[in-house]
């Protein structure tokens, strides 16, 4: 579809394109923030809050030691594996202020999961939390990384309460298994032993990587996206633009239940909020539901970005439904599909409605959304400023109106291509910028885009990515299994669950119990399945391969749905 198709289709007073070479980088956008915000709350985490002026103080501290007690150099990648802490943001850029690229990694994966990781980017430093520190003494003598520093989850908190926080996570709790990391640093000494020194600000070019964000694009392996600095400003200008209308600049309080190292958070929290001089309330877990409300119960939040699960799980708790909404005036959703019902429960809870968009880590990551001023629930609205989406079928040509096709994006969010894998850039990105989604769908008359299916075997959990060639990697391995096959199946809650199909070898025995568990050892838990299926044998193609589009439609044919296209 040709951009101008679109042009009428935004509210009044928003623009239908923007300058992504407004900002050279992302740290030219960090540091007019926070000179322009200085006073303004940037973050808050367990009951305390840094201002911009102080995010750029600490920022510029963990630059400043990284630069002059360590050998790393623009270019180099730093893992920062932590959950939603005021660590994060210090840590993600202090690194970006010294040039480094940024290694997203989730803080709950297995040491398999790590060291694939870490091998594949290249990673020289590790930032991680205390509780998964054990993992990392096993993991980082097989990698590059020389360089880790170590945070518990109270160290930015006042003196005392950083204590008894500490105290307790270690010693009542007892979620920091004991581990051996002699040349790590405490992030408190990085910070004391960086402030009040110069840093030599990096000033990369608007192409140079900024983020190497890790998924499985549309099939196999994690591969690691590069976000360049032009990705991630035209991504936050593109936000700023269709939420301009509806949120103001400087003091509004947006709520942070989504994981930071996710793409969807990381670039609203961390980067389109911070270019709005927004106040982001960070929540550690989102699945302790009486912490969650007691926190939200503490302030006048102006906005929440969630997704499906989190929405009925908030829905559903009596004490949220007592909270003052009031002051909502934007609900974002993202990350996977948002249910009819959910987004007119969530409605009726807070009066506010759910602007649902669309996206992937390689757009980094929004390419669609619904308009605030006119939503259709089921939609995933319409592309995002200086956007173009089309639909096309298997020989690439374009389709027209309710046509279904693969969707393609083209903008200037689109990825620079995935880390060191040429061959798999080639696949998903062509020669004119146009990437290839996976993701089934049509384009209404009236310019709204709906999601239909997923071309690929990709299962959706609560919104992340599981990928059916990891998981049966994994289950093979198991002694005793002589086929298997992975598949999402319909879940109300998670979208998705994980069911796997297992064949035994003749003259073995498993049982459910044995698959789970190795399962749960070696996948974050998000990976793990929920259903265990025994079968004598699996369908497969003349040549032997599984045919897992047939056990997906046996489910659906189960669960009174339509087979897969």
């Amino acid at each position: 579809m040709v951009e101008n198709f679109w042009m009428d289709k935004y509210p009044a007073g928003v623009p239908t394109n923007i300058d992504p070479d407004q900002y050279p980088n992302v740290q030219a956008v960090l540091k007019a923030s926070c000179e322009r915000f200085a006073a303004q709350p940037a973050f808050s985490s367990m009951g305390k809050t840094i201002t911009y002026g102080e995010l750029y103080h600490l920022s510029g501290a963990f630059a400043a030691w990284l630069q002059q007690h360590t050998d790393l150099k623009p270019g180099d990648r730093i893992a920062v594996q932590l959950p939603n802490l005021l660590q994060y943001p210090v840590a993600v850029f202090g690194a970006i202020r010294a040039g480094l690229i940024v290694v997203n990694t989730n803080p709950l994966y297995t040491a398999r999961e790590m060291e694939h990781q870490f091998k594949d980017s290249g990673a020289k430093a590790l930032v991680c939390l205390a509780n998964m520190a054990h993992l990392a003494q096993a993991v980082v003598p097989k990698t590059q990384v020389r360089h880790v520093i170590v945070t518990q989850v109270g160290d930015l908190l006042p003196p005392l309460k950083r204590l008894l926080v500490n105290a307790v996570v270690r010693y009542v709790k007892k979620m920091v298994p004991a581990y051996h990391l002699p040349n790590a640093v405490p992030f408190n000494d990085v910070l004391a032993h960086g402030s009040g020194r110069s840093v030599n600000e990096a000033n990369p070019a608007a192409n140079d990587v900024a983020v190497l964000q890790y998924t499985g694009g549309t099939t196999g392996v994690a591969k690691g996206a590069m976000l360049t600095h032009r990705n991630l400003v035209a991504n936050m200008l593109q936000c700023k633009s269709l939420m301009g209308a509806n949120l103001d600049e400087g003091g509004e309080v947006i709520i942070a239940p989504l994981p930071l190292y996710h793409i969807y958070a990381f670039t609203f929290h961390c980067m389109a909020m911070l270019l709005m001089g927004n106040h982001n309330v960070l929540i550690s877990n989102p699945r302790d539901l009486a912490a969650t409300t007691k926190e939200l119960a503490r302030w006048k939040f102006n906005g929440f970005v969630g997704l499906n699960t989190l929405f009925v799980a908030l829905c559903n708790n009596a004490d949220f439904r007592r909270l003052d909404f009031s002051h909502l005036k934007v609900t974002l959703s993202g990350g996977m599909a948002l249910q009819q019902p959910v987004a007119e429960r969530w409605q009726e809870v807070t009066g506010c409605p759910i602007c649902e968009g669309y996206g992937m880590t390689e757009t980094s990551p929004v390419a669609t959304v619904n308009p605030r001023e006119n939503i259709q629930v089921g939609s995933i609205g319409i592309p995002v400023p200086s956007t173009l989406c089309k639909v096309v079928n298997d020989a690439g040509e374009e389709l027209g109106f309710s046509e279904v096709g693969e969707l393609c994006v083209k903008g200037p969010q689109v990825m620079k291509g995935y880390w060191e894998r040429p061959d798999a850039t080639a696949e998903i990105l062509d020669a004119e910028g146009w990437l290839k989604t996976g993701d089934i769908a049509l384009i209404q008359p009236d310019g709204y885009i709906r999601i239909v299916d997923r071309k690929k075997d990709m299962i959706l959990v609560s919104g992340f990515n599981v990928y059916p060639n990891e998981l049966e990697d994994v289950l093979v391995s198991l002694p005793g299994v002589m086929q298997c096959a992975a598949i999402g199946v319909p879940d109300e809650k998670a979208g998705e669950l994980i069911k796997v199909f297992v064949v035994i070898r003749p003259g073995a025995s498993l049982t459910k119990e044995q698959v789970i568990e190795h399962m749960r050892a070696n996948l974050t838990g998000y990976k793990v399945p929920r259903q265990v299926e025994f079968r004598d044998s699996l369908p497969t193609t003349n040549v032997g391969k599984i045919l897992r589009r047939e056990l997906r439609d046996e489910e659906l044919r189960k669960a009174g749905l339509k087979k897969t296209a």
